[in-house]
């Protein structure tokens, strides 16, 4: 299936996660991804995973995740003649994603502006943990690092076990969707020419905090850590059953009126702790008390079911692996399987997240191994010893 980026070369020079997310889009929306990595062990999260032996192999868990579809070749970039072997790739590219600290790419002679010399409509997108200027520009950071000083964690979790770290690596996805998202913008523009993009994953994960940010600038209002429960409404988070978890979202009063039904106790309706809204946010624990009190009767199933055959918004809180087995997303398509990773075993892994004209995007190859693709891209010649000098210094 042709898909919009078709046609486009992507130069993906980044490490870990941030970057490697950001080019896992581009790849799956149809680019063309090429991974230039160290000689001396290539991206970090080749040797990161809960797999020791692929760790070993340099074909590590975390780097499977989210490099397939992409090639690899392997160049030191303070040597002078791979170097001039990139600058020749840049000079076909479209797009360059690097997440290197501010500064590196210039002192090797290829920052911005000596590429666009060589490539006046290069897309060159810088991802770094505070951004390219500010007094904090050349501090290292990590997802959890930047968790911590946007707020994040100080609003995740409960009173009593807050600041508590957000389960995923949150910053380097979002900063890697952000920076996805204005590459693409770029490449929209209907008179393409060179721009640089500077993603701070500090500011991205900013960006999407806008309603915790907004009820302290607008309305003065600190937010704090509510555990499980909305910070807009009552009844809405996650209540316990006879067997398990359920998360409710009765956010509208008819919402709440049908959940009073189902649970076969209209009188809340018309208790004056409860009939309207911001009497439900002031009595939220009791309330609580009473619906728990109701649920544990039945198992989750038996209310997900009554309850969203009534209009209200429920679900069950699943593991991942229940996640993964369930038959919407695997109807969806989102795990897509290399039965030939060169892993020893079939690989599945996660894909772009969408569907395109009804179909989920898919990449034709596994996740490279290091170097894979010198003899395609330089001659063969040019396949490097991998235990030659160190290259670029790594970013998170």
């Amino acid at each position: 299936m042709p898909l919009p980026l078709n046609g486009y070369r992507v130069l993906d020079l980044t490490n870990v996660l941030a970057g490697p997310f950001c080019c896992h889009q581009l790849a799956h929306l149809g680019a063309e991804v090429i991974k230039v990595e160290r000689p001396d062990g290539g991206d970090l999260a080749r040797q990161l995973g809960a797999d020791p032996q692929l760790n070993q192999r340099l074909m590590g868990v975390s780097f499977l995740a989210q490099n397939a579809g992409k090639s690899s070749v392997s160049l030191d970039l303070k040597d002078e003649q791979d170097r001039q072997r990139f600058r020749e790739l840049v000079a076909t590219a479209d797009v360059l994603v690097e997440n290197f600290r501010p500064g590196v790419m210039q002192r090797l002679g290829l920052g911005f502006d000596d590429l666009r010399q060589l490539n006046d409509r290069l897309i060159y997108c810088a991802i770094s943990g505070f951004g390219q200027d500010g007094p904090l520009s050349n501090f290292p950071a990590y997802d959890q690092i930047i968790q911590g000083m946007s707020g994040v964690m100080s609003i995740t979790g409960d009173a009593d076990n807050a600041p508590y770290r957000v389960g995923y690596p949150l910053a380097d996805s979002i900063g890697g969707l952000t920076a996805a998202m204005t590459i693409n913008a770029a490449l929209a523009e209907p008179e393409r020419k060179a721009r640089f993009i500077d993603v701070s994953m500090l500011d991205s994960v900013l960006a999407t905090m806008g309603w915790a940010v907004s009820n302290l600038l607008v309305a003065g209002r600190p937010p704090s850590p509510l555990g499980n429960d909305n910070v807009t409404a009552s009844p809405s988070g996650t209540f316990r059953t006879a067997d398990g978890l359920l998360n409710i979202a009765a956010n509208k009063q008819e919402q709440f009126l049908a959940l009073c039904e189902v649970l076969g106790q209209p009188q809340w309706s018309q208790d004056p702790r409860f009939h309207e809204r911001q009497a439900r946010l002031e009595h939220r624990a009791e309330l609580k008390t009473l619906i728990e009190k109701t649920l544990t009767t039945q198992g989750t199933e038996h209310w997900w079911h009554a309850l969203v055959a009534a209009g209200v918004p429920a679900g069950p809180v699943y593991s991942v692996a229940q996640a993964l087995e369930h038959p919407q997303v695997r109807e969806r398509g989102v795990v897509e399987q290399f039965d030939d990773a060169g892993i020893g075993r079939p690989l599945r892994v996660i894909s772009g997240g969408y569907r395109i004209d009804g179909h989920p995007p898919r990449v034709s190859q596994p996740p490279p191994t290091l170097g894979a693709d010198n003899a395609r891209f330089f001659g063969a010649t040019s396949i490097f010893d991998t235990t030659s000098a160190p290259g670029q210094e790594p970013r998170s």
